[in-house]
């Protein structure tokens, strides 16, 4: 079946799915493969599950007409997405960055609602499965488009923007993460500055933060550039902190506008800011724009601050690499606390350079006197320091069940693979 053709099926029957057990009845399945599954055989499930077609690569599968082959599954779901890409005569801004892309996301996603039909990556769906996913959910009359886009090698971004063709696009930061896939930071900011080199070959509009000298540099070729930092940029605003939480006081018209937010940290301003920036550029009043941030609520385990009984506890277990790791840890020790408690689990992908980004992180715990550190995971095993270590969460998930925890401030951080949040649901 040509493209075009199954275009027109997938206009008829617009939801996609890969996965038998969230079948939608009358939906397009995409027999998907994966290293240790092949989804060509389910196949039949799909279709007594309420399937329409199911799109195979093959031909020993073809169990029905509602069967369409195809030479490659995963290649055909891109093509198709990047085929409806075409339709969509819509900002497509594409958001990537080592720390805290999917909050940017979110907080951008918050403001473009209050004005535009909006649709964006769910969740951290921003990989080459998620992309035409993604991209494949936007209905015709969208108004905007928000595509996450995560990396941990060189020319990932190149091929996501290849499908999504963005024109628009935000790098937030390029710091020490998926160092190994990368190649060292230089790789990161090579692979990561696809971004920037797909909006500059094709006229594209970057939002820059110009308080990062290293984005100024990665962007110098483009003509479309709309700024925002603290100073000498088009869109300015100054940090301000309220207890835990940062917020921003944003310059507009000689007139200032103060930004609370429920995200904890100063690490989190440039991604307001970025919110601000874009919100305003696309013509949203500053007080809609306001208003969205303070009503975020950031989630899945990401800068949370809650209650769990007398204990404060900041939950950032979602994403951990050491320049995530320093400002969290920076953040921390500035805050007006007292009893501070710090639980860290191992960060992943370091390659070659896991046994000294672990020790140094050590060196930043040792410059300030926490009450109690705890470290999870074997990357820490052979540093030196005088903590609690344990080789993984189910052990340290153990010893904090045992321990009464009472009156204390927790920063829980970790790589997603430790699964730090058990920490969290540990305590009493």
């Amino acid at each position: 079946m040509q493209l075009h053709s199954l275009y027109q099926v997938y206009l008829k029957h617009p939801m996609i799915c890969i996965d038998t057990r969230k079948i939608t009845p009358g939906c397009l399945f995409f027999a998907l493969k994966g290293p240790n599954f092949n989804g060509n055989a389910f196949t039949k499930e799909a279709l007594e599950k309420g399937a329409q077609w199911v799109i195979i690569d093959e031909e020993a599968y073809k169990v029905s007409e509602q069967c369409i082959l195809v030479d490659d599954v995963l290649s055909c779901l891109q093509q198709l997405a990047t085929y409806h890409r075409k339709q969509l005569n819509i900002p497509f801004i594409a958001i990537t960055g080592s720390n805290g892309k999917t909050t940017t996301k979110e907080l951008i996603t918050s403001v473009l609602k209050t004005s535009f039909k909006t649709v964006a990556t769910v969740g951290n769906l921003n990989n080459h499965i998620g992309v035409p996913l993604t991209i494949l959910s936007i209905p015709l009359d969208t108004e905007m488009a928000i595509i996450e886009m995560g990396a941990n090698h060189q020319r990932e971004i190149a091929s996501y923007c290849d499908i999504a063709l963005p024109n628009y696009g935000l790098i937030n930061n390029c710091g020490k993460a998926h160092i190994e896939g990368f190649g060292g930071e230089e790789g990161v900011r090579k692979g990561k500055g696809e971004l920037y080199d797909f909006l500059i070959a094709h006229e594209g509009t970057i939002f820059l933060n110009s308080d990062l000298d290293y984005l100024a540099d990665m962007s110098a070729a483009s003509k479309h550039k709309i700024t925002y930092g603290s100073q000498n940029a088009n869109y300015i605003a100054k940090p301000i902190m309220t207890n835990t939480f940062i917020g921003a006081a944003v310059l507009n018209k000689d007139a200032e506008t103060i930004i609370h937010s429920n995200l904890v940290g100063a690490y989190n301003f440039p991604n307001i800011l970025a919110a601000v920036c874009i919100g305003m550029h696309f013509g949203i009043k500053i007080d809609t724009i306001k208003e969205a941030i303070e009503n975020y609520q950031p989630d899945n385990s990401r800068s949370q601050l809650t209650k769990k009984g007398t204990n404060t506890i900041i939950l950032d277990a979602y994403n951990a690499n050491p320049s995530s790791m320093k400002v969290a840890l920076e953040n921390f020790a500035s805050m007006p606390y007292e009893h501070k408690i710090v639980w860290l689990g191992a960060m992943k992908e370091m390659g070659k350079d896991a046994h000294k980004e672990h020790q140094q992180l050590i060196a930043l715990l040792n410059a300030h006197p926490w009450e109690q550190v705890i470290l999870v995971g074997k990357e820490f095993e052979t540093t030196t320091h005088p903590y609690l270590w344990f080789e993984n969460t189910a052990m340290a998930e153990d010893y904090i069940k045992k321990q009464v925890i009472e009156n204390k401030t927790i920063l829980i951080k970790g790589s997603r693979a430790s699964k730090m949040e058990l920490l969290f649901e540990a305590i009493a």
